[in-house]
């Protein structure tokens, strides 16, 4: 992403209203990310990064790994972003063709329909719970195998439930804790991963 000069003054405000935080500079970059797009500093404490969580989505953006959602407002929240760095393909479970289920949510068949061609893409669930604990369904059942899950619906009912299940699949991952989340949050999220593997991986070196 291309930052102005607004942009630039309003990550120097956050950065000075954030204060010290026990993250790692990657970690930083994120969480400022995340509270850039909502302007909302209870993010600062409520993102949870799993082990080695930023390494394994870098590196899986950078080798152009496929990218499922569950909705399109992440979609095109990322899109841009994307196909101005790795232009990994990008898939939505509310738009996948799938027949009809009375047990299963569009978004939560659409996962699952997805996870099956791709078990060992990058998942960013921001909206949909039914979709995350299909997609955890799936983990725990060995039928997929993220190469990271971005999970941060909001909710609830059970949201909490959901959340802590990813601290008990040995997949990296990046959530919320707690009833916030968005969208808007998982496509800032994907947004600064992306910056991070660019800066890693594909930006020309000098010298």
């Amino acid at each position: 992403m291309e930052w102005h000069e607004t942009d630039a003054r309003s990550l120097a405000i956050i950065d000075r209203e954030m204060g010290d935080r026990n993250l790692s500079p990657a970690e930083r970059a994120i969480v400022q990310r995340v509270i850039y797009a909502t302007a909302d500093f209870d993010y600062a404490e409520i993102l949870r990064f799993s082990e080695r969580s930023l390494h394994a989505g870098a590196a899986a953006l950078a080798a152009r790994t496929t990218l499922i959602v569950d909705v399109p407002t992440v979609q095109v929240g990322i899109s841009r972003t994307i196909q101005g760095a790795f232009a990994n393909p990008v898939y939505c479970g509310m738009e996948t063709v799938t027949r009809p289920q009375k047990d299963r949510t569009q978004a939560a068949w659409g996962i699952r329909t997805l996870a099956q061609r791709y078990p060992e893409g990058i998942f960013v669930i921001g909206q949909a719970q039914t979709a995350l604990s299909e997609l955890l369904d799936m983990v725990e059942a060995e039928e997929a195998k993220p190469a990271l899950i971005v999970g941060t619906p909001a909710g609830f009912i059970d949201t909490d439930a959901v959340k802590d299940r990813l601290k008990d699949v040995q997949t990296p991952y990046i959530s919320t804790v707690g009833r916030k989340g968005s969208a808007v949050v998982a496509a800032a999220i994907v947004e600064g991963l992306i910056d991070l593997a660019w800066q890693a991986y594909g930006k020309p070196q000098e010298g």
